[in-house]
């Protein structure tokens, strides 16, 4: 029997390839699937602000049940806005937001989970920006029951590597990378981008990375290694690049390294390992070991809904009840929208109600038309 570690050695090499090539997307899900216990997956992109969903790459789901979902059932999932409001990398399973035994009494479980044999689901953003997110998803099926405390571990081993393919993957144009080496197209790419020998030795440097070794204020070149300026992110820096060196990126827990001290999240750099399949094809022009790629992330404020879910404590169909009120009024025309019974939208509606201070629906809509934040102390 195959070990956890040896699994999780080979989906990870597999999800790094997959960022250079997008045709292994649904072998790589099909192994999380393996990996975590469940028995489908999707990697996808959602908007909040205008509720549309695309779906990048799916394992082990009809295309009729995609077609139905994107253009029906998204509405009607009870996961959604508050799925979309977690923090980047966070783990969540379908049942924190909404307890079985409700998700059961909905439209979108008789109509669409249910038909496909699915009780629950894992999940975690990858990206996020104000409205938006990237996420990724392995879904569990009846005969792999709800999600327990194992497969929520295992998923969140595999989190961070999903989210730095993801983050390298969206540097390049991929219809080049697919077919053509890694370095062929690097000083296209805005990014810096360095490939790294032992001990972190630079052996190319793309323009922007050049540039940013010139400035000297988030990475610096010292003996001709690449290093970090800021003490903490060097520590990580070192212990990524020795990891990827023994062809693995586990040692920092696979997730993107800050760079800038004074305003953390904003520059992070991303190791990607450069020993096993087409990757290492790539490293070999350059006798390199490890990819190291910067980008920015700029700050966003979050929609009003969101920071008014977060002041509020609301549950996520607490969430989606005050989402709705904003498109429609009435208790017979929200459980409509929503696909729940008049009686559980009064139970929300009093529930927000009480929570929010709030008296009637157009009370609801006046409070998240003028939200702002309060001011931080």
């Amino acid at each position: 029997m195959t070990s956890e570690a040896a699994l999780l050695s080979e989906l990870i090499g597999l999800v790094y390839d997959a960022a250079l090539d997008p045709t292994l997307w649904p072998r790589a899900l099909e192994q999380a699937c393996v990996f975590v216990g469940g028995s489908s997956g999707v990697l996808f992109w959602h908007d909040a602000a205008t509720a549309q969903t695309a779906v990048l790459h799916l394992f082990n789901e009809e295309p009729d049940y995609t077609k139905l979902y994107l253009e029906k059932y998204l509405a009607l999932n009870p996961c959604f806005p508050a799925a979309t409001f977690c923090e980047v990398g966070l783990v969540y399973a379908s049942t924190d937001f909404v307890p079985f035994e409700e998700m059961a009494e909905t439209r979108f479980y008789e109509e669409w989970m249910k038909p496909q044999g699915m009780v629950d689901a894992l999940g975690s953003n990858l990206e996020k920006g104000a409205t938006n997110s990237s996420s990724v998803s392995v879904r569990m099926h009846e005969k792999d029951g709800l999600v327990d405390a194992d497969a929520r571990r295992r998923f969140a081993l595999i989190v961070p590597h999903f989210q730095r393919a993801v983050s390298i993957g969206r540097l390049f144009d991929q219809s080049k990378t697919a077919q053509a080496v890694l370095t062929q197209a690097l000083d296209n790419v805005t990014a810096a981008v360095f490939l790294v020998g032992p001990g972190g030795r630079l052996v190319f440097t793309n323009a922007p990375g050049r540039a940013m070794l010139d400035a000297a204020s988030l990475l610096t070149e010292r003996n001709g290694a690449l290093a970090a300026a800021s003490p903490e992110a060097q520590r990580a820096l070192r212990d990524a690049l020795a990891a990827a060196e023994n062809g693995n990126a586990t040692s920092n827990g696979g997730g993107p390294i800050p760079l800038s001290a004074a305003q953390p999240g904003r520059w992070f750099a991303n190791v990607l390992p450069l020993t096993s399949g087409d990757r290492q094809r790539t490293g070999t022009l350059h006798s390199a070991m490890a990819a190291v790629f910067v980008g920015k992330i700029s700050p966003a404020s979050p929609p009003p809904l969101e920071a008014l879910a977060k002041l509020y404590k609301l549950t996520a169909s607490e969430i989606r009840v005050i989402d709705a009120v904003m498109k429609v009024s009435g208790v017979k025309a929200l459980a409509d929208l929503l696909g729940l019974t008049q009686a559980t939208v009064k139970t929300h509606l009093h529930n927000v109600f009480r929570k929010t201070g709030t008296a009637r629906q157009s009370e609801l809509v006046k409070l998240i038309a003028g939200f702002e934040l309060p001011p931080r102390e």
